[in-house]
């Protein structure tokens, strides 16, 4: 497998809570946090996509 580019998220402040992101050839996503990178999450574009449009309709929608 080749060597994976990790990039850090831009909503990402501090530096013991980040969140990169990394994308295969097949197109795979790929998410860990700065504190446990053995702990990797695999994704798709249409699944991560679904999954910040609804983060941000509920913060859009939450009560101030």
């Amino acid at each position: 497998m080749p060597e994976l580019h990790w990039q850090k998220s831009t909503y990402s402040q501090e530096a013991s809570a980040c969140v990169y992101v990394a994308t295969t050839p097949a197109g795979t996503i790929l998410l860990h946090e700065s504190d446990e990178p053995q702990a990797v999450l695999t994704t798709g574009p249409r699944q991560l996509d679904a999954l910040i449009t609804t983060l941000q309709n509920r913060r859009r929608n939450s009560p101030s």
